[in-house]
């Protein structure tokens, strides 16, 4: 099944190297938006997951947004003795170092000390917060480092950053973790509210009587975050879309291929080859043109995300990028029926001119 088509491949270089090369352009494209798609999502959401977030709760009126949600300091002592719940002050924030002018976009996320998402905080340098104007800063600001001392949003005391937390990140911004004691002085609610909400990593642990206060399951908090939800469908489509391109393109090249190679075709059937084995190396050929073009195609993504800058969000997950490359051999394999079609109904005698 395969001789022939290796032996044709191997024959018509040019020509097959033209379309490896095609197929290569379009599944490296589709490997790229597929780890910017994961990327951006790990932007939005990488402090949620280090959370081991499973449910939420917040006020009905925030409509599921965190950093909108205002909790009563009685609201916020609700939880206060389970120990897979975890009390959290969310709110966006400009800080600014210690003797610049330049301000930088931040998540203040404010936690208490006791609770399991304090307790559970990987540095890769310094220490825990131990004070009240202590706190521990994502790495993703380049410029900050274990010493500095920041202004965060609209408190105006300094706060000395004593460790650095690796790819803390919460809708698309670096994170600041630091006491909930300051996240109403942060924010400038005042002294009447004292947290955001609730993060729970059980699902079902968040039930509450209050109807001010609704639950949200890992996925819906996820995809009630600003833009995230529509940033994720926009990569979808443009993905499916990219596989179908390649589905028609392939399935062109192909067709071309064997109304080319049709008289050769009928002379193996008048030869007494049976149909069955051109339609095996068909298939086989597609499978070894796709096969090789998804390689080459990865290999240049490789290649790109090594001196790609590190400000580009790019996020390469093993098992994602397989079914990629598998979702793009299939829709091949399936462009490939097209010209299996014409072969099964080759006439020799007349394509033969008898």
């Amino acid at each position: 099944m395969m001789f022939l088509a290796i032996k044709e491949i191997r024959h018509e270089k040019f020509r097959y190297s033209l379309i490896v090369a095609v197929i290569s352009l379009i599944s490296f494209l589709i490997f790229i938006l597929s780890a910017l798609s994961l990327g951006l999502a790990n932007e939005n959401t990488a402090a949620i997951t280090s959370w081991q977030t499973q449910s939420a709760l917040m006020t009905k009126d925030a409509n599921g947004n965190m950093g909108q949600s205002l909790l009563t300091k009685k609201q916020s002592k609700i939880f206060h003795d389970d120990k897979n719940v975890a009390t959290v002050g969310i709110t966006p924030a400009n800080i600014k170092k210690k003797g610049t002018s330049q301000t930088q976009s931040a998540q203040f996320i404010g936690l208490e000390s006791t609770q399991y998402i304090f307790q559970n905080l990987k540095l890769i340098s310094g220490k825990k917060p131990a004070t009240q104007h202590e706190v521990v800063v994502s790495n993703k600001f380049e410029n900050l480092q274990v010493g500095n001392k920041i202004k965060i949003g609209l408190d105006t005391h300094l706060y000395t950053i004593v460790g650095i937390v690796n790819d803390a990140q919460y809708n698309m911004a670096p994170v600041v973790y630091g006491d909930i004691d300051n996240w109403s002085t942060i924010k400038g609610v005042g002294t009447k509210y004292s947290a955001s909400g609730f993060i729970s990593k059980k699902n079902d642990n968040l039930k509450v009587k209050d109807n001010n206060l609704v639950t949200y399951s890992k996925h819906a908090y996820l995809n009630k975050l600003p833009g995230y939800s529509a940033q994720n469908t926009t990569f979808a489509f443009m993905i499916v879309f990219l596989i179908i391109i390649s589905l028609v393109i392939i399935t062109i090249f192909l067709y071309i291929l064997t109304i080319q190679k049709l008289p050769n075709l009928s002379v193996l059937r008048a030869q007494g080859i049976p149909s069955n084995y051109l339609l095996k190396n068909t298939f086989g050929e597609a499978f070894v043109i796709l096969s090789i073009a998804i390689v080459f195609g990865l290999l240049v993504t490789i290649l790109t995300a090594t001196v790609i800058p590190s400000t580009v969000p790019m996020y390469f997950d093993t098992t994602f990028i397989i079914l990629v490359a598998v979702g793009i051999l299939l829709t091949g394999l399936i462009g490939a029926l097209v010209p299996m079609r014409i072969i099964s109904k080759i006439d020799p005698v007349t394509a033969i001119g008898g």
